[in-house]
């Protein structure tokens, strides 16, 4: 791509992130020029399939997004976005097994996937949410392969931390991220027999002993995340504590509500988001020190899978 169509598409990608996630806007900010345009770019490739799949009116949606990363990794895409990811993706050798993965468990939403078990939740997680934390280890770069597993898990943990938020929204919507075995626990087994009907009151206390139990595991899946952020340059490791604690702050936030899934949507002030900045910048600086004795960050030389992604 020419530089000009390169900027431009840049421009588009940040305006994507703001509109959809204020959070990760507020994070991407926190880097350097090329960083925040890759990211942003990488976002709103994400977006763009999330959003195909969500629309419903496209019976060919997710053959398209396959022809579309053909093209993207191929370089022969016209289409700004798909190009530019296409470059990003090149220019850090991110393996097409990760945004392979995320259009499978998009898969996964358009076939109205059952979730009985912790491990297929994982896996839905791992799909939409664990490779893009990969994806990024490669627009970082890392300074140890180490690092990959606990990147991997801050997206899982966040993709726990939304289904969380979003309970009633996707019951709505005709979804049931928590899984039967959680539920069983709690008291409503079959709960998603009811999907898309009014909540019943009786379910709205279990509903919410289920959500605590899901956001203890989110819990100990950002604490397993918190011991890569060393290893990524110190912008990168600025913004991704700042996002892994505004949305550990969105569980806390729900915590508050009693876990009532029918609160309404858990939101962060900017004023709490700011804090949580200030508290970011303090704890790499603290760390800073020890940064002048570890080795440069480079592009990651493994490729995950979900195997060599255990529950911490």
């Amino acid at each position: 791509m020419t530089a000009l169509v390169l900027d431009a598409t840049a421009v588009v990608a940040r305006t994507t992130i703001a509109h959809h996630s204020k959070s990760f806007a507020l994070a991407s900010k926190l880097l350097g020029p090329r960083l925040r345009d890759q990211t942003a770019i990488v976002y709103t490739w994400c977006r763009r399939a999330d959003d195909a799949v969500d629309d419903g009116t496209e019976p060919g949606a997710l053959a398209r997004l396959h022809a579309e990363l053909d093209d993207a990794y191929a370089h022969r895409a016209r289409d700004p976005v798909l190009a530019a990811f296409g470059d990003v993706a090149r220019a850090r050798d991110i393996p097409r097994a990760y945004p392979e993965a995320l259009l499978a468990g998009m898969a996964m939403d358009v076939a109205g996937a059952h979730y009985a078990t912790y491990d297929d939740l994982v896996t839905y997680a791992w799909r939409v949410a664990g490779v893009v934390g990969l994806m990024m280890t490669h627009v970082f770069g890392v300074k140890s392969d180490d690092a990959l597993v606990p990147a991997a898990h801050l997206g899982i943990a966040m993709q726990l931390t939304n289904i969380c938020r979003d309970v009633a929204e996707d019951w709505q919507r005709g979804r049931l991220y928590i899984p039967d075995e959680l539920l069983a626990a709690h008291g409503v087994a079959g709960l998603a027999g009811d999907l898309g009907r009014p909540l019943a009151a009786s379910a709205i206390v279990p509903l919410a002993g289920a959500v605590r139990g899901l956001l203890a595991l989110a819990d100990r899946y950002y604490r397993s995340a918190d011991r890569g952020i060393h290893a990524l340059p110190w912008r990168a490791a600025i913004a991704v504590r700042t996002a892994r604690d505004v949305y550990a702050a969105i569980g806390d936030r729900i915590a508050r509500t009693g876990h009532d899934v029918t609160a309404g949507r858990a939101v962060v002030t900017r004023a709490s988001k700011l804090l949580r900045v200030a508290g970011a910048i303090a704890q790499i600086a603290i760390a800073s020190p020890a940064r002048a004795f570890t080795p440069r960050a480079r592009v990651p030389q493994r490729t995950l899978e979900l195997c060599d992604v255990a529950t911490p």
